[in-house]
């Protein structure tokens, strides 16, 4: 029983920190190399990647995507997706798809005389599964070398395990006060209830003693 409650609580967190690291901000400071528009199929198993800013979407099998296309300073390559989220979730209400679209082609360098720019997004890349994070904003910085620190993530997990904390001990309290002394009354009534039986029988086994001694 013990090793299948740890277990629970594993892929609890698991989930959790897989969950809040997809839905947080993370920011890349890349050099926009290009941006270009294409049709993606939406398939039922990764449906859940990709925006849905409105009804229609819902209904569409495939649709025309935007996407920018850049290089981190180590030279690996990174394609990010340019969706509107509308009030869907995550809740990051992006309504400014064309207006970063522009932003990111007066970005575009070239490797010879590179701007580098802070690209702010959310969600995964994953090739195998054509999985693209949604870029959320484009800000320009001074080089590759910049540091970013994330303080609203810092900030958003502080109160928010925080708030879990609070949780889990009003929890402790309220089981230690109301619950653990109703299973012990319980208890306490099936092991009444047990001597009680045992000390029936034994009355019954002493009669039958005596019948069987005449």
């Amino acid at each position: 029983m013990g090793y299948v409650k740890w277990a629970f609580i594993l892929i609890f967190w698991i989930t959790l920190g897989a969950f809040l690291q997809y839905t947080l901000p993370q920011h890349d400071v890349v050099r926009i190399v290009n941006t270009y528009e294409e049709r993606q199929e939406l398939n039922d198993w990764t449906r859940i990647f990709w925006a849905v800013p409105d009804d229609q979407s819902a209904n569409l099998i495939n649709r025309d995507v935007q996407f920018i296309q850049a290089v981190r300073a180590n030279g690996r390559p990174i394609v990010y997706r340019n969706e509107d989220t509308g009030w869907s979730w995550p809740p990051y209400f992006k309504f400014d798809t064309a207006n970063l679209y522009t932003e990111a082609n007066d970005a575009i360098s070239t490797k010879d005389a590179p701007e580098w720019v802070s690209v702010a997004h959310y969600g995964w890349r994953n090739e195998f599964l054509s999985i693209f994070p949604n870029a959320v904003s484009i800000k320009p910085v001074e080089g590759p070398d910049v540091r970013i620190i994330p303080w609203f993530n810092i900030i958003f997990l502080i109160i928010f395990f925080a708030i879990l904390w609070a949780i889990w001990v009003r929890w402790r309290r309220f089981r230690a006060a109301r619950i653990d002394p109703m299973i012990e009354n319980v208890e306490d009534g099936f092991y009444a209830a047990g001597e009680a039986i045992d000390e029936r029988r034994g009355r019954f086994r002493r009669w039958l003693d005596s019948w069987k001694s005449k």
